[in-house]
């Protein structure tokens, strides 16, 4: 279907034409308008319904492309001074003046970490195999000029990779004797490397990782080994992975005492669903009490104890307050309350006077952020102060400031921009400048509400900005649930928690998580 011609129309437009609709007044041009509009409408229907069109494409057509932000300045923000206008006509006023000149060649920026071919020392899991000189040795004589004498330098180093299933076999076939007389029959035996059971340990880790890890489902698991040659049953994949669970089990009982003892704490959840629990909501549906909880999520904690880090992930009806109260209890008595940092929800909430509660700012940034089109001035100021505290925030992580130079640092560069950021909020408060119950209103209000926890840098040290840590780590979680969408019971659940916070806790530590694994099996 052809797309129709753009129509614009204004509020003041379409009212008039109502009214000229409802006294039988309409010209040449408004029925050339409506013919315009019908088409529209028929057009729209059927993109919609054959889903050729896409939300942002929808946005432009009903109200036209937006213009393109203007590039902040670099004393953005309250402190930098003057209006939104002021600030656009200056940069406006620098990029006319930096067209018009000559543009020098510009330098060429080292590469970004983490970018380009990696080099041999990362593969520390590859085999090693020695390649010597067939016809040379180190003391014999140059062969080229026949003079000097050889002598050994470091090896030079080539790597080939290889591909397998996660999962392989090898079938040994046991050569059989009979006696002639007595029939006895002598079977070979299995070489003693092969190990006595049929799934080792490394194939259990295997599974552990596909499942835990990589967000595999075990059905998407068994049909890819059924299609490299080597069938593993959905069932016995699962029969496996429990025993890596099993012998998980007391490292992640470890691992939550050492994280009850720690310094900062990060805490977040995401909904999950287990089948076993939402088959108790209906059959409770009608006769539960309005107190009954019947949400279930997977929360994360992630811990940092000296210069480490402990991830712990709970999956269940219990939330993210709920699950820090009982890490909680585990801490040792004379200890000092801890760093906690989440989002403003009251379920994150526990006995406040336990610890030390810190809110996140990019929460409160972002408010603002998402308010850039329908409050462009008041969203800048408010983003563009925070933008020059984050930044802060990245030159003192730079420059390995200790803790207590971060909270000098802080209050010496961050402190003046938070105060005249605060003014400037209670200002559009008090003096009515901002309708109190629009979002405008609402995410001014959030700031002010929680303004001593969103400025905990500002108070104590190594206080974080932002709950980002534990948002990534629930990706992992949230990789799971894409996937495989659902745990079949409380039990596979609380499985899936104890491997996918081993294995996280392997992750941040630099550890081969599948070293790992199969090393707490054989040392169970």
């Amino acid at each position: 279907m052809k797309q129709p011609e753009d129509v614009h129309l204004s509020r003041e437009e379409g009212e008039a034409l109502i009214g000229r609709l409802e006294h039988n007044a309409v010209s040449a041009e408004d029925r050339q308008l409506l013919v315009k509009l019908l088409t529209f409408y028929f057009w729209l229907l059927f993109a919609l319904r054959e889903a050729k069109l896409s939300l942002k494409r929808l946005k432009a057509l009903m109200f036209g492309e937006q213009p393109k932000k203007p590039q902040p300045p670099s004393a953005g923000g309250v402190a930098g001074g003057g209006s939104a206008d002021e600030r656009e006509t200056q940069t406006s006023a620098s990029q006319d003046v930096s067209s018009s000149a000559t543009a020098p060649t510009p330098e060429k920026k080292p590469p970004l970490p983490g970018h380009g071919r990696h080099g041999a020392d990362v593969y520390r899991a590859a085999q090693t195999v020695e390649c010597r000189h067939e016809e040379l040795a180190v003391g014999e004589r140059c062969p080229a000029c026949g003079r000097g004498t050889l002598y050994r330098l470091l090896p030079g180093v080539e790597m080939r990779l290889n591909g397998n299933a996660l999962l392989s076999a090898v079938r040994y076939e046991l050569k059989k004797l009979r006696c002639s007389a007595c029939g006895q029959v002598f079977t070979a035996s299995v070489p003693a490397a092969a190990g006595r059971e049929k799934y080792t340990a490394h194939a259990r880790a295997i599974l552990a990782l596909g499942r835990y890890y990589l967000g595999l489902p075990w059905y998407r698991l068994e049909g890819f080994q059924a299609l490299v040659g080597v069938p593993v049953a959905d069932a016995t994949q699962w029969d496996q992975t429990e025993i890596v669970g099993d012998c998980s089990y007391p490292i992640c009982k470890c691992l939550e005492t050492m994280a009850a003892q720690g310094e900062v704490i990060f805490q977040d959840d995401t909904p999950h669903r287990i089948l076993s629990l939402i088959a108790e909501n209906q059959q409770a549906q009608g006769k539960a009490k309005p107190e009954e909880r019947t949400g279930m999520q997977t929360t994360a904690l992630i811990v940092h104890v000296g210069p480490r880090r402990i991830c712990l992930y709970y999956t269940g009806r219990r939330h993210a307050g709920e699950n820090l109260e009982m890490l909680l209890r585990k801490r040792e008595p004379g200890r000092g309350n801890p760093l906690v940092m989440s989002d403003a929800l009251s379920r994150n909430n526990v006995a406040e006077d336990t610890l030390i509660r810190c809110h996140c700012l990019a929460h409160g940034r972002r408010k603002f952020s998402e308010l850039d089109e329908t409050f462009p001035a008041e969203s800048a100021v408010v983003v563009n102060a925070l933008k020059d505290v984050f930044d802060h925030d990245e030159y003192a992580r730079a420059e390995q400031l200790t803790a207590q130079d971060r909270l000098a640092y802080h209050q010496r560069t961050s402190s003046p921009i938070m105060t005249e950021l605060k003014r400037w909020l209670e200002q559009q408060t008090v003096e009515r400048l901002v309708e109190p119950n629009s979002s405008l209103g609402k995410a001014i209000a959030y700031l002010l509400a929680h303004w001593e926890t969103l400025t905990r840098f500002l108070m104590v040290p190594d206080a974080p900005l932002d709950n980002n840590t534990a948002e990534r780590a629930l990706k992992l979680a949230i990789r799971q649930r894409t996937n495989s969408l659902f745990y079949a019971t409380e039990h596979s659940a609380y499985i899936a928690s104890i491997l996918t916070s081993v294995i996280a806790t392997c992750v941040q530590a630099g550890v081969n998580a599948l070293d790992y694994l199969v090393a707490i099996q054989e040392h169970r």
